[in-house]
């Protein structure tokens, strides 16, 4: 038995929700968004909430069961308050600023990286060495992070490059003479 699947997800005031079938739309007043949910679950939506029940006792039902769940919750989550991750660029003369719709990385390379914001996001640069990825869609936000992460990952020696706020780097030891 899921102990997430169990639970309902509590509808929050200010947001509105319409199911039809296996698809579910939210509206919030940061934005819509909508998903499909697979033939394993069932859902019901009931005065202020909704409940995800699996369709039978197989172990595909039961592993969708909370994750489905999970998703509905993300909606809510995502539809009210959004999401943000932030990087931090550690190495001298790495920097990052917007230029336009862009994001213009300066990692090293010979050239600057060019990195195009996708639809739905919106990405601030308060300092230099700072980046911070937002909007509604938990799922987008956490790739855009990750692809911008990507172009220079942090190295174990100097402990250069794009990392998540609050990651650890485990450093290792240089040469020895």
């Amino acid at each position: 038995m899921s102990r997430i699947g169990k639970k309902p997800v509590e509808i929050p005031s200010g947001v509105t929700v319409s199911l039809n079938g296996t698809d579910l739309t939210v509206k919030g007043p940061k934005g819509e968004l909508a998903m499909s949910f697979v033939p394993e679950v069932t859902v019901k939506h009931e005065d202020n909430s909704i409940t995800v029940l699996p369709v039978n006792d197989t172990k595909r039902a039961r592993s969708m069961w909370g994750m489905q769940r999970t998703m509905v919750s993300n909606l809510m989550t995502g539809v009210t308050q959004g999401y943000s991750r932030k990087l931090e660029i550690n190495g001298v003369g790495y920097r990052a600023a917007m230029k336009g719709a862009n994001l213009g990385l300066q990692l090293g390379f010979s050239h600057d990286v060019e990195f195009p914001v996708p639809q739905g996001i919106k990405i601030e640069t308060p300092d230099q060495t700072t980046i911070i990825v937002s909007g509604i869609d938990k799922q987008l936000v956490g790739e855009t992070a990750a692809k911008i992460r990507e172009y220079r990952k942090p190295e174990p020696y100097k402990g250069k490059g794009i990392k998540y706020e609050g990651e650890y780097i485990f450093r290792k030891e240089g040469k020895k003479k």
